[in-house]
């Protein structure tokens, strides 16, 4: 079993730009309403290397979750920009950096996400039909074997277990190899046990497929697997 690198960093400071998957360039992010405004990211500024593994950490309402949706580009900074695999996210139209996204990113929520109308099998087919690639369902059931449920490929969500909801979505994000995955709150649903049994896997997948990985999450433990630590409070970065 694959164990991750613990070197305890808690440095957001940028990588070469040359050398980067991820390039997060003085991001701000406020929203107004009739109180006033609210600021909710504060000049982030921060790169990651392809096959890196990062967790973006802090108090509830710091501002993770956001960051991590405008790294996606599912939500628009008010100031700064975002290169992921070269591109600049914000220069592209909405169906653009769908397509990039389609192609370079999976995503892991603590919700799961699953089709719940579709099997096991059906929804880590599903990105690989969305592609257009022609041997979906035998790259699909390969993956589920290999994240140990070659025997529930036909079960639908509502029987699968939550460790195993959590491994169908990791097959799914990981079936299309991925440059990037983004993972938010990824064992937030889970007892510990199955929680570790799911990080395990995640970050063993990570190194075989030289996915660069991006974790938020509340759990230090977790965050303490990450070759990065990148720490928000009050929307900025912060360093201890």
């Amino acid at each position: 079993m694959f164990e991750p690198a613990v070197n305890g960093l808690n440095d957001a400071s940028p990588a070469s730009p040359t050398s980067s998957i991820i390039s997060v360039e003085h991001v701000f992010k406020s929203v107004s309403d009739s109180t006033g405004t609210l600021t909710i990211l504060r000049d982030i500024h921060f790169a990651l290397a392809p096959r890196e593994t990062a967790a973006i950490v802090g108090a509830s309402g710091s501002g993770k979750s956001t960051l991590l949706s405008i790294i996606a580009g599912l939500d628009t900074p008010t100031q700064g920009t975002v290169h992921l695999a070269g591109q600049d996210l914000f220069a592209m139209s909405e169906d653009d950096r769908a397509a990039l996204r389609a192609q370079k990113v999976g995503f892991v929520f603590q919700s799961f996400q699953l089709m719940g109308n579709l099997n096991a099998l059906e929804n880590v087919m599903l990105p690989l039909e969305l592609s257009g690639t022609k041997n979906a369902r035998a790259q699909a059931t390969e993956m589920l074997r290999r994240v140990g449920l070659g025997e529930r490929l036909g079960h639908y969500p509502k029987v699968l277990s939550g460790g195993e909801q959590q491994r169908v979505a990791l097959a799914r994000a990981f079936v299309v190899q991925p440059a990037v995955l983004l993972a938010d709150e990824p064992t937030g649903s889970l007892d510990f046990a199955t929680g570790e049994k799911v990080m395990a896997l995640m970050f063993e997948l990570n190194q075989e497929l030289g996915t660069t990985l991006v974790l938020v999450t509340h759990d230090q433990g977790i965050a303490k697997r990450c070759e990065r630590r990148i720490t928000i409070e009050a929307g900025q970065v912060v360093q201890s």
